[in-house]
C-alpha cells in the first residue's frame, strides 16, 4: 500500500536524520573541540591554580572583596557565587527602571563607596553588566584600583602594572569591542607574584 510505504520511508529519514543530527554531528564537534589549541575554550576557559585545583573561568566574573585584589564589576546575581547568591546558574540584569529609587539607592551607595576609597566611580565599577557575569572591568577602572592594590600588597605599583597590561584583552579581530583587564587572571597573577617573592627572600 502507498501510505504504508510512505509511512516507512519517512520513519527512515527521520531515523537517519536523527543519527546524523543527535549522534554523529555533535560526537564530531566534541572530538574537534579536544584539539589541543581548542581545549581548554571547548573546556570553559577554566583557570588552575598551582595545586592544579580549579579556581574559576576566564569566561565569568567572581566577587574580590579583599583590598589585595581587584574588584570587578558588580552583579545584581552576585556571580551565583556564595551564601549571598542568587540560585546558581541563574544570569542577568536587574531590570530596574532608571527611575526605579532601588536603583538609584544602590548606585550612589556604590559610588560613595568607591569615594571614600579615593576612587573614580567609573561606569564598569557602579553599573553592573547585562548578564551579571561581567569578568573584565575597563583599563582605566583597574588603573583607579592600582593604588589601593599596591598599598595593600605593600609593593609599587611600577610591579603591578606589567601584569596590568599582559592580561588586557585586546579588541577582538582588532576592531571590535573595547579592551578590557581580566579580572580573575589578574588577580591570581598576583597572588603567584607574592607566593615567588615570599619564595626569593
Amino acid at each position: 500500500m502507498p501510505i504504508v510505504r510512505e509511512a516507512i520511508r519517512a520513519i527512515r529519514i527521520t531515523l537517519v536524520l536523527w543519527l546524523l543530527t543527535a549522534i554523529i554531528y555533535p560526537l564530531f564537534i566534541l572530538l574537534i573541540a579536544q584539539v589541543p589549541f581548542l581545549q581548554e575554550k571547548a573546556n570553559g576557559s577554566i583557570i588552575y591554580n598551582f595545586k592544579d585545583e580549579p579556581i574559576g573561568s576566564a569566561l565569568i566574573g567572581q566577587q574580590f572583596r579583599d583590598e589585595r585584589y581587584f574588584h570587578g564589576r558588580p552583579s545584581t546575581v552576585r556571580y551565583s557565587q556564595g551564601k549571598q547568591a542568587r540560585p546558581t546558574g541563574i544570569s542577568g540584569a536587574s531590570n530596574l527602571a532608571p527611575s526605579n529609587p532601588e536603583l538609584l539607592k544602590r548606585i550612589v551607595e556604590q559610588a560613595n563607596q568607591l569615594k571614600d576609597e579615593n576612587i573614580q566611580p567609573l561606569p564598569d565599577l557602579i553599573y553592573t553588566s547585562g548578564s551579571g557575569l561581567d569578568p573584565h572591568i575597563s583599563i582605566k577602572a583597574a588603573r583607579e584600583q592600582l593604588d589601593r592594590v599596591a598599598r595593600a600588597r605593600s609593593v609599587r605599583e611600577d610591579e603591578i602594572r606589567p601584569l596590568l597590561e599582559k592580561y588586557t584583552d585586546k579588541r577582538f579581530l582588532g576592531i571590535f569591542g573595547e579592551p578590557g583587564v581580566n579580572v580573575l587572571r589578574l588577580n591570581y597573577a598576583l597572588d603567584l607574584q607574592e607566593l615567588n617573592r615570599r619564595q626569593n627572600q
